[in-house]
């Protein structure tokens, strides 16, 4: 199977991010998933010195399957691991943290909540208490959710909308979420926060997400499902322009220590509802099939979409895809990985 990759003169890789980034020691936790297959690319062609931290080993993964993992350093073991994670600082010289380890599919964690809460909360504490103990560290970026602010009647959702999740995965990002503006307000570490919308893109082997299943459905001739009525409504967010937005908070992180403790939303900022994405990529794909409307989906927020003014405003962020480039690259990734011309 020919190795799919993005263009990297497409990802805003510049001379002068290249100089920040330099041998930096740069640790990612959760780098096995979709956000933490792109971010070590991109880091990689920062020339960051990429240590990962990895519980599974999951051959499909992009982080393996790309053969990116030959080219970082692998620390194998949980995030709820303090000392493991202490140790990890201190012997690779950790600089800058961005964690991303986490449980983020919605059915898992109402069918078993507490292994989404033991991860996402208690994996953050871990992480951010060994950050406290390791003074060599000087950024760390904290991936929270448009989840946490949970369900407000007032759209989009900006930084000062009160956190208030009420199902299991939102509960968790509330609170990890609130654990690290604890952790700055109170002993001045250095976090910086980003709530981006649902992400996609090449490398998301979760089929029961609506982007993946929907296109494997296709490539096999089969009907995609959606699982709800088709009318919630989501912020999608490309994988490549998470994986810049979490660079690029670090860097502003380093120049302005203002930031720390303070929240972005990152976003495309349009609100699309699962069957006009559903239809969106059939039409990409030239497929008149109907979708299986299913209607079983429960304990999930029906709206959300996010205001990214201030990431915009304060940072000089923006997105380096539409939603339309972004799913026309993820097609062209489940092709080459599902072997389909």
């Amino acid at each position: 199977m020919e190795k799919w990759e993005p263009a990297l003169e497409n990802l805003g890789i510049t001379e002068n991010k290249k100089r920040f980034w330099q041998d930096r020691p740069t640790l990612i936790t959760g780098a096995t998933g979709l956000v933490g297959s792109s971010l070590a690319r991109r880091l990689l062609a920062l020339g960051a010195d990429v240590v990962c931290l990895i519980r599974d080993w999951v051959p499909q993964s992009e982080l393996t399957s790309s053969r990116l993992i030959e080219q970082v350093k692998v620390v194998r073991g949980d995030v709820r691991d303090q000392s493991l994670l202490e140790r990890a600082l201190g012997e690779y010289e950790i600089d800058t943290v961005i964690h991303l380890a986490a449980q983020t599919i919605v059915g898992i964690a109402n069918r078993n909540p507490i292994s989404t809460f033991e991860t996402n909360i208690a994996g953050t504490w871990a992480l951010l208490e060994a950050c406290r103990r390791s003074p060599a560290v000087k950024q760390i970026v904290l991936a929270s959710s448009d989840k946490a602010y949970g369900e407000h009647e007032s759209l989009p959702y900006n930084e000062e909308t009160p956190l208030q999740g009420s199902h299991p995965y939102d509960v968790s990002k509330s609170c990890a979420d609130l654990i690290a503006q604890t952790y700055t307000k109170t002993y001045g570490l250095p976090v910086a926060i980003t709530r981006c919308g649902n992400f996609y893109g090449g490398g998301d082997l979760n089929w029961n997400r609506i982007i993946p299943g929907t296109i494997r459905s296709v490539l096999r001739g089969q009907r995609p499902i959606i699982r709800s009525d088709g009318n919630y409504v989501r912020d999608y967010f490309y994988v490549e322009d998470g994986a810049a937005a979490y660079t690029l908070l670090a860097e502003k992180l380093a120049e302005n220590p203002d930031w720390r403790g303070q929240a972005f939303n990152f976003s495309n900022e349009i609100e699309v509802t699962v069957l006009d994405l559903v239809n969106q990529i059939l039409a990409q794909m030239a497929c008149d099939f109907a979708p299986d409307i299913r209607n079983e989906a429960s304990h999930e927020i029906r709206h959300q979409y996010l205001s990214a003014e201030k990431a915009r405003r304060d940072l000089g962020w923006q997105p380096l895809f539409t939603l339309d480039q972004g799913l026309q690259q993820t097609i062209k990734w489940y092709k080459k990985f599902l072997d389909v011309g």
